[in-house]
């Protein structure tokens, strides 16, 4: 270092008394410095983790052929919906057909159902979820043949899923919780990947074997989801100075499950790797955000591990390579929505801007 700058000190020196070199020696000599300097400070400014999320939607996104048919760029369901949370599951399945997904099924309660079909007619959905208050005057018995009757509906469909969202307007009923972790069985069952989000991770934090050791899990956490985790988990508080580390740690502690720190810049981490994305973004943070993140991730997610067959594919893990291209184009979307509407910035805003912010970066023709 100190070397460098005696060389940058001395082509100062020369820059500024050689009179016998010509301006343009001068000017050469002047841009070299700039050079040598920018390059160092930009070295020290760079994380060496950060992805490249556009190079990777390149990679991961397919291209559209006329030989394809209905279903193979990928069929996702979101399990969640209930009497107070219609919006979030939404958000999610019809983010995923925004990107690209052919088919999107949203799996809730009776009473989220009506409300959840009057938003687009594009989704698939199903009212099969039950909650406590519907079955509180059932025996024990009844309420469990209750219950398998839910999980018989979800298994009818299960193998045909390439990813599942859990946890967007899941609620925190107890009977309502209980299926679901049987849903996450069945899809471990069935090798089905799945991102857990919202009130997902509530269940997930409390009881972690649900998803320990399980690659193909994500876990989609905010600040304060996170902040249960890493309490959960490695019994500390966040350590901010620390941050790939820790979250490099936690992922690790969990078995290897990946794990998308949502914040600034996004944290990916599947306990071996950490990438960071940080590229666009917006200073709006209006809520649903997280919902297109999840049902992005899940379509990602499922286009890299279609792609496990060619052998000219990336080596990097499928669900890695998922969340850095859902961060990366959700930022870039989130940009692109500020830019046209500023401060009144919604997330049905943003989930417009996700078609042409992808064409922006992989053209359809």
């Amino acid at each position: 270092m100190l070397a460098k700058h005696s060389f940058i000190s001395g082509l100062g020196r020369l820059t500024s008394h050689s009179t016998s070199s010509s301006s343009s020696v001068i000017r050469r000599q002047q841009f070299l410095v700039r050079t040598l300097c920018g390059s160092q400070i930009s070295r020290a400014m760079s994380s060496t983790s950060e992805a490249d999320a556009e190079s990777v939607l390149r990679t991961v996104t397919p291209s559209l052929d006329l030989k394809r048919h209905k279903g193979q760029a990928g069929k996702i369901a979101v399990i969640g919906g209930c009497r107070e949370y219609t919006g979030a599951p939404y958000f999610a399945a019809i983010s995923a057909l925004k990107i690209g997904a052919d088919l999107s099924h949203v799996f809730c309660t009776k009473d989220a159902a009506p409300v959840i079909k009057s938003y687009s007619p594009e989704l698939i959905v199903h009212p099969v979820l039950e909650e406590s208050y519907s079955i509180s005057q059932l025996s024990e018995e009844d309420q469990r043949k209750v219950q398998d009757k839910v999980l018989g509906e979800v298994d009818k469909w299960m193998e045909r899923f390439d990813c599942l969202v859990i946890g967007p307007g899941l609620g925190r009923d107890p009977f309502l919780l209980e299926c679901v972790s049987k849903i996450m069985l069945l899809a471990k069952k069935f090798n089905v990947p799945f991102v857990i989000d919202g009130d997902g991770l509530f269940l997930v934090t409390n009881s972690i074997d649900l998803v320990h050791s399980y690659p193909l899990a994500v876990l989609t956490p905010n600040v304060n989801e996170y902040k249960r985790l890493v309490q959960k988990v490695l019994n500390c508080e966040v350590d901010e100075q620390n941050a790939e580390d820790q979250l490099r740690s936690l992922a690790k502690q969990i078995g290897g499950v990946t794990i998308l720190r949502k914040g600034k810049s996004d944290l990916i981490s599947n306990g071996k790797t950490v990438k960071s994305v940080s590229i666009y973004g917006s200073p709006r943070r209006c809520g649903g955000q997280g919902d297109i993140l999840s049902g992005g991730v899940a379509v990602f997610l499922s286009w890299a591990r279609q792609l496990k067959s060619d052998p000219e594919s990336p080596s990097e893990n499928p669900a890695i390579l998922g969340c850095i291209a859902a961060s990366g184009l959700l930022r870039k979307a989130a940009s692109l929505a500020f830019t046209k509407h500023k401060r009144s910035t919604l997330t049905s805003d943003i989930i417009e801007c996700l078609g042409e912010s992808l064409e922006d970066i992989c053209p359809a023709s």
